[in-house]
């Protein structure tokens, strides 16, 4: 019996496992030992604890605690590391392939420019993949109607930039990227670059592009003259569903024709009386409309600036989806999110390095990585819960999934769309789908509470994931060597406090609501990625709170020379020194594993700290008061618009501080409050003479002075348009100044 080659192959190394475990187990031995000196000051003699006040030193244990608790449950990400290798080339012969339908979502056209969503589209577009298996549909929240001009100008051009990219093999199938400078990194070029003919075609193909930007361009100007004078806006529009078609009087060769991928426009209808439940509510929408016209069974999601770099995507997924071992229990294949505008100083850690270069490869070998919200495939099937798999009746799956015969007979296997042609769509169809796309559809159904993307937290991916691990659904993570999607990254602190805190808020939703996933989880996955799951959930109202303490009680101490650590001649300063060294040490291995530097370290500290003090805080206190029922959820999208200004002080590496006063005054606080403490308490050290009690303070202070020394740069030396502003410095002090001397009164008391 012939054994077919496999398609994938997950490879395990020990060494690492080895490294991670031998660390894990060391540095628990020492917070045992901390632990142990903590709890031994509350049963020492009366004198002993008078000289340090017991709720300072309680306040200190508990945030030891909190931070050793969320190290301890994160080490679970390192118990069994994988990645992966795959082999497209073996797959099936492309009638056999199965169809795949294409999800992007866009809100607003302002801060997600329409020519950057158009070249996402065209990459899309141009995957390589069976034209007629590919069906791409783009959800505009924003009902704008720049962008559906947007999509009839990309399927123009389309016609003409997808015979190009298969003719000569193109790699960069992002419009944009292939024109830019870096488009010489395109192997074909090298390949065809003595070709007359190639150095032709590109020259033409070049001049449509161009002819393409500048008819988007136009039409969003004529269009920022007109929309003032339009009833409909964002957040109040009707639905629309409309199928993209060639309506020119060109006469294209009807091959060529047929090798275009189905491109439907989608805009869900939206009013204020009704809640739209952000992303979430967008796929779902699309997830309903593709149901009743082309209904692929796997889908790929992505952000409209996330542009396929490498075509080849859909035949990589593929590889697990043909693995009859794992094919039927495999919800997603999730992929990296890469991005194409990271500068040497990567100073908002915009790749997001430590997730998917290391956390993600752990997950793999605990039954797959979290749901990110971009660059994921998923089985259709999964998102429908469990009331495919139970065979409800047909009143009961209209109860599960709406009204609509239409969609609820695309449940079911073998289910032909009413198309009339390739690219046509019946009247009658088009009718359906926008009654599937209106607001009152979802009412008394289980969309978003049982099917579809998860409504309960703002944090829909992760949300749904967690559910989908839950239900005994398996996924694989893949990072291939060439990025299959670039991204445009955060450039600029303003977006990367607002994005953090929005994050923030769903995660600890999840954290603080009956699916936590240490009760909820443990009973449905494997304890190990239930761990996972809970880090994830948690780390944002762990990291907040001890960072607090950590910023501002030992400072105090310093300032009024009361001793909160062992003494350089204690033997417990060991412990605390190896606990220190062996995070750093760790966390130093896997930023020079994962390809970073020194520099790449002191940014992730900096940011550690800055965002625990201000994006973690209001995150963490949104979610609380949302779980409480104070307010309701908010999403704000992060900006992708190109700001010149931003990003040059990005690309020199310098943090641009203007933002809101609300998320830079607790950074610019800590620091002043930490170089008060600082100066203040050596000189009295001096003086006292007690160094021997106090180094552990200094070195704290000095500590978290030197990580953020670029916000100490932004009070006092810059000068810029991005300096930190004088407003917000003396709003600090006084803060800073009211707690030294509270504090200092509180414990003179």
């Amino acid at each position: 019996m012939e054994i077919s080659p496999p398609l994938h192959l997950c490879h395990v190394s020990k060494t690492s496992i080895f490294i991670n475990r031998l660390h894990g187990l060391l540095h628990s031995i020492a917070i045992a030992f901390l632990i142990y000196y903590r709890a031994s000051f509350f049963f020492q003699e009366p004198q002993t604890k008078a000289t340090v006040p017991m709720l300072l030193w309680l306040l200190v244990f508990v945030a030891e605690l909190l931070l050793s608790f969320i190290w301890l449950i994160g080490q679970a990400y390192h118990w069994h590391p994988v990645s992966r290798t795959v082999f497209p080339e073996r797959l099936p012969e492309d009638d056999k392939l199965p169809a795949i339908d294409v999800f992007i979502c866009t809100v607003d056209p302002d801060k997600e420019p329409t020519l950057e969503v158009m070249n996402t589209v065209l990459s899309a577009m141009a995957l390589d993949y069976p034209a007629k298996k590919l069906n791409l549909y783009l959800s505009d929240d924003g009902g704008a109607a720049v962008t559906l001009h947007g999509m009839k100008e990309a399927w123009r051009f389309a016609k003409s930039w997808l015979p190009f990219c298969k003719k000569y093999g193109i790699k960069t199938r992002c419009p944009k990227a292939y024109f830019s400078a870096t488009s010489k990194d395109d192997d074909n070029d090298d390949n065809f670059g003595s070709s007359n003919e190639f150095v032709a075609d590109r020259q033409i193909i070049q001049e449509k592009y161009e002819d393409f930007k500048e008819r988007v361009m136009r039409f969003r100007e004529d269009f920022v003259l007109e929309e003032t004078k339009s009833d409909i806006t964002g957040q109040d529009h009707p639905a629309l569903v409309e199928v993209i078609q060639d309506n020119s009087n060109e006469e294209a060769p009807k091959d060529e024709a047929n090798e275009m991928p189905l491109l439907v426009y989608v805009s869900r209808e939206k009013r204020p009386s009704h809640p739209h439940h952000f992303k979430a509510g967008a796929l779902n929408v699309l997830l309903r409309v593709s149901g009743v016209i082309s209904n692929s069974p796997y889908i790929l999601v992505l952000d409209c600036d996330m542009y396929c770099n490498d075509p080849t995507s859909a035949r990589q997924a593929m590889c697990f989806y043909f693995d009859p071992n794992i094919s039927s229990s495999l919800a997603f294949v999730q992929f990296p999110q890469r991005f194409h505008n990271i500068s040497k100083h990567d100073i908002y850690d915009s790749q997001l390095r430590s997730a998917f270069g290391i956390l993600w490869q752990g997950l793999d070998g605990l039954k797959g990585p979290v749901l990110s919200g971009t660059g994921f495939y998923i089985k259709r099937n999964s998102l429908y819960g469990d009331s495919i798999q139970k065979g409800c009746n047909l009143l009961e799956l209209r109860d599960t999934f709406g009204l609509s015969n239409e969609f609820v007979n695309s449940i079911r296997q073998n289910y032909k769309a009413n198309l009339m042609s390739y690219g046509s769509v019946s009247s009658m169809l088009l009718q359906e789908t926008r009654i599937l796309a209106s607001c009152d559809y979802p009412r008394h159904t289980q969309w978003g509470e049982e099917v579809g993307f998860l409504y309960h937290s703002v944090a829909e991916d992760l949300f749904t994931g967690f559910i989908l691990h839950c239900k005994g659904w398996l996924s694989v993570y893949l990072n291939p060597s060439r990025p299959q999607f670039l991204g445009t990254s955060i450039t600029s602190l303003n977006d990367l406090l607002i994005q953090g805190t929005r994050w923030s808020s769903g995660l600890v939703e999840v954290g603080l609501s009956r699916f936590f996933p240490l009760i909820y989880g443990t009973l449905r996955m494997s304890f190990l990625e239930s761990l996972c799951y809970a880090e994830i959930s948690l780390f944002p109202l762990f990291y907040c709170l001890p960072l607090w303490c950590f910023a501002t009680i030992p400072q105090l101490c310093l300032l009024n020379g009361i001793p909160l650590y062992p003494k350089v001649s204690s033997s417990f300063f060991i412990v605390f020194s190896f606990i220190f060294l062996s995070a750093v040490s760790k966390h130093l291995y896997e930023v020079l594993k994962s390809g970073g530097s020194i520099n790449t370290l002191v940014y992730e500290q900096r940011l550690w700290m800055m965002k625990s003090v201000s994006t973690h805080t209001y995150g963490s206190l949104d979610a609380v008061m949302k779980r409480i029922g104070v307010r309701e959820a908010s999403f704000l999208p992060t900006n992708k618009a190109a700001d010149e200004e931003k990003f040059k002080l990005y690309q020199m590496g310098k943090f641009d501080f203007k933002t809101s006063s609300m998320l830079l005054v607790p950074m610019v606080t800590v620091i002043i409050l930490n170089m008060a403490s600082f100066v203040l308490g050596v000189i009295r050290i001096i003086i006292a003479g007690n160094w021997d009690s106090m180094v552990v303070q200094v070195f704290l202070s000095s500590y978290i002075l030197v990580m953020n020394s670029a916000i100490i740069e932004g009070m006092t030396i810059r000068k810029d348009k991005g300096c930190i502003p004088l407003s917000a410095t003396v709003l600090s002090t006084v803060f800073s100044i009211i707690f030294l001397c509270l504090g200092s009164f509180f414990l003179m008391y």
